[in-house]
């Protein structure tokens, strides 16, 4: 995984160099839009493909939703704008993602057990044992994996013990391991050297060593049939010592070829184990039989689980950026919908104070541009474009049904066509349908305010449950302790 990593860094290098000259101030933002270059020069070589109208097709849709959003904007700057956006944030998260999974490879490599293919390093006497999982290959076999526990080092043995009678009565079925009894013994045996909870010393003697010896190590491969074995075990403290007998009944075992080399190796290892307590290093066997054997340790690295994840969520970020110009449409909608009230109410006020459509138009949208430190309101912006295609010569009719099909709600393409209707055929009822328009669009604004508040007492009912469970755990949990005491 290593060269995976390195390879994605020297990517993003060479894009840092190759980008250099873009007019983008932030670094990621030069890689994108470097990137989003040469795709352009790509697709203009390859344009005429089959595909290029879905392709043309999702930009002409993408160039209309903002174009919606930012009607006073350049379409293709914003397309522009928005893939810069989208392609930076998706390079970000991989870079970042690539260093981190960089960084748990080289924690999980930087300290290695095992050494020149044959060593693995102990703890000093007192640290404990390390934990160290291995494999192990011969010419023509499968690899074998093996668990162990590198045991601290020891010095020599002059240590005191002592014995707790009530410690043999765990031991029988201590000592069993995956066996189903002493009577019926056909896998190794949990001979322990120590229990927790009692400081002592467990030394153990076998009757025949042949067959079970002092490590539990069970060599029943060659028994033709069952033989009882006495196991004595010394427990010892200071100058008090103790033995205890157990009487166990060893059945033969058949091995197939690949469990009785993982046994044969499993052996070695044991005696080497033994043979080297009191060294620095211990020697692993290099060769079993007439074969080589050849170790290699296997470290748990987890890095690239991250990079899946690191893609993943770049994924994740891809569609969601892409979402989220569809919930910007929709609080917009929302948005113009609750306004849409007071922009009727003003129409009628204003044309009702004996102004025309198109001063009214204008002073509403002079009031909104002095308002400086006002929230942004599109229904406003939208008003504001419509009096700039009046001040600049367009016609009252079609700046209104421009202004109608930008706001794309139904409300305002039907007060555009009621005023576009009015301009060509003239009406003296125009302020009395705007009154009685403004009368309906309150009550669907009423109506709209409840649809609201009913959305958002939904929305609360998953952290009410939460809290309803929280509570329910806090008040239970004490009750039952209690009740256990």
């Amino acid at each position: 995984m290593i060269y995976v990593y390195v390879g994605i860094l020297g990517i993003f290098v060479t894009l840092f160099v190759l980008s250099w000259r873009e007019e983008e101030k932030r670094i990621f933002r030069k890689m994108a839009a470097y990137v989003l270059g040469r795709q352009q020069d790509i697709r203009q070589k390859h344009a005429g493909g089959r595909n290029d109208w879905k392709r043309d097709l999702c930009r002409r849709q993408l160039g209309d939703k903002l174009k919606t959003l930012q009607p006073g904007l350049a379409v293709p700057g914003q397309i522009k704008a928005y893939y810069l956006t989208q392609y930076s944030r998706i390079l970000m998260v991989v870079f970042l993602g690539d260093l981190f999974c960089l960084a748990v490879w080289i924690s999980a490599h930087s300290n290695p057990m095992l050494m020149e293919g044959s060593y693995l390093w102990r703890n000093p006497h007192g640290e404990g044992r390390i934990p160290v999982e291995l494999a192990a290959q011969i010419e023509g076999a499968q690899e074998e994996i093996f668990d162990y526990l590198v045991e601290e080092r020891k010095y020599t043995q002059d240590e005191i013990q002592v014995l707790y009678e009530e410690a043999v009565k765990l031991f029988p079925e201590i000592i069993l391991g995956e066996n189903e009894s002493l009577e019926e013994v056909r896998q190794d045996m949990e001979l322990i050297t120590s229990l927790e909870g009692y400081p002592f010393e467990i030394r153990w003697e076998s009757s025949a060593y042949s067959v079970v010896n002092t490590d539990g190590t069970v060599e029943n491969e060659e028994l033709t049939e069952s033989e009882i074995v006495t196991l004595t075990a010394s427990f010892c403290y200071e100058e008090w010592s103790f033995e205890h007998q157990f009487h166990v009944q060893i059945h033969p075992v058949i091995y197939t070829g690949q469990e009785a080399l993982r046994h044969r190796i499993d052996e070695l290892v044991a005696r080497q184990e033994e043979d080297t307590k009191t060294e620095e290093k211990m020697v692993l066997p290099t060769q079993i039989d007439d074969y080589a054997l050849v170790w290699r340790e296997v470290i748990e690295d987890s890095s690239g689980y991250f990079l899946a994840l690191v893609l993943i969520t770049a994924g994740v970020l891809y569609w969601a950026h892409g979402k989220e110009l569809d919930q910007k449409l929709e609080v917009r909608r929302k948005e113009l919908l609750l306004d849409y009230p007071e922009i009727v109410n003003k129409l009628a006020l204003y044309m009702g104070a004996g102004m025309t459509i198109r001063n009214a138009f204008l002073k509403m949208g002079e009031d909104y541009r002095k308002q400086e430190k006002q929230k942004r309101r599109y229904v406003y912006e939208e008003i504001l474009i419509a009096c700039h295609e009046l001040q600049g010569g367009r016609s009252e009719t079609e700046a209104y049904d421009h202004f109608g099909r930008r706001c794309q709600v139904q409300a305002y393409i039907k007060l555009s066509a009621l005023l576009s209707q009015n301009l060509r055929k003239g009406s003296n009822d125009l302020l009395q349908m705007m009154r009685q328009e403004a009368d309906n669009a309150f009550a669907q604004r009423k109506s709209l305010a409840r649809k609201l508040g009913e959305e958002a007492g939904t929305k609360l009912l998953l952290p009410m449950m939460m809290m309803l469970c929280i509570v329910m755990i806090i008040i239970m949990i004490p009750a039952y302790f209690s009740f256990m005491l």
